[in-house]
């Protein structure tokens, strides 16, 4: 059985295709088992749950942000989507707190069943404190291709309009995710992430602080960098519209339904 608790190491790239925009960095994310919340307070001195650490992981930020079961949240947006989750292992790959400050551009929460996965949740968050849940199916594969239509405001150089089409590897040993937003003109915004498991542990941990201090004010600070490049590129600015009040519902896909996301190999 896997740690409880699980550091996953990796790199992020974002590309725009209009104006012409791209950037590299490096990301430290957690996969928690939402079973095993107790278990994971007790795995690292310097890492707590729903409690201060140096690292830490905290329900209320995450899926209804008030504090409450977040495993009965999550089983409940699959239930709702139709998506049988009332015995599932429910994981959750986010950014863990660092000295008491996080911020999640995105929240993944895996559904599985016997090892084989039934459901995604993509829960999408903006620096207004907004966020918004995209619930797909899953099909129990190792690989899996879905699609939704966008939404949420996320970025204000990009209107609410389009879909997303995601392409996924069930996380274990590693993860690889690559999102493309698509418009009726063609594709204009892809981005991908590939992680690597490590061991959560307090020396793991030392050694991430020690070479990504405080890493959310890092991130909350490369989205507004990049949004000034942006802006100095003459990208349109769009206002921030109302969030829906209720969560999407995504569909698999296949290969052939995402054109061009096949080249992007887990």
């Amino acid at each position: 059985m896997t740690q409880a608790a699980e550091l996953f190491i990796g790199r992020t790239v974002h590309e725009r295709r209009t104006p012409r925009h791209r950037f590299a960095y490096r990301v430290a994310l957690m996969m928690i088992d939402l079973e095993r919340l107790e278990e994971a307070d007790r795995q690292a001195r310097l890492f707590s749950v729903n409690r201060f650490n140096l690292y830490g992981f905290h329900e209320r930020d995450h899926g209804p942000r008030d504090g409450s079961s977040l495993i009965s949240w999550a089983r409940s947006q699959f239930e709702q989507a139709g998506i049988n989750a009332h015995s599932a292992r429910i994981r959750l790959l986010c950014s863990p707190r660092v000295a008491g400050y996080v911020f999640n551009p995105i929240s993944i929460y895996f559904a599985e069943q016997d090892g084989r996965l039934h459901g995604v949740i993509y829960q999408v968050h903006n620096t207004f404190g907004d966020s918004h849940a995209y619930i797909v199916p899953a099909g129990g594969g190792r690989r899996e291709s879905h699609s939704a239509d966008k939404v949420f405001h996320v970025s204000p150089f990009f209107d609410v309009s389009g879909r997303y089409d995601f392409m996924l590897r069930q996380p274990n040993d590693r993860f690889k995710l690559v999102i493309r937003k698509q418009t009726e003109s063609g594709p204009d915004f892809l981005a991908t992430m590939a992680l690597k498991a490590r061991a959560l542990t307090s020396p793991a941990l030392l050694g991430l602080f020690a070479s990504q201090p405080f890493s959310t004010l890092k991130t909350i600070g490369a989205i507004h960098f990049e949004a000034l490049r942006l802006w100095l590129k003459g990208a349109r600015y769009h206002s921030r519209p109302t969030p829906p009040g209720k969560p999407s519902l995504g569909q698999r896909t296949s290969k052939s339904d995402t054109p061009g996301l096949g080249q992007y190999r887990h």
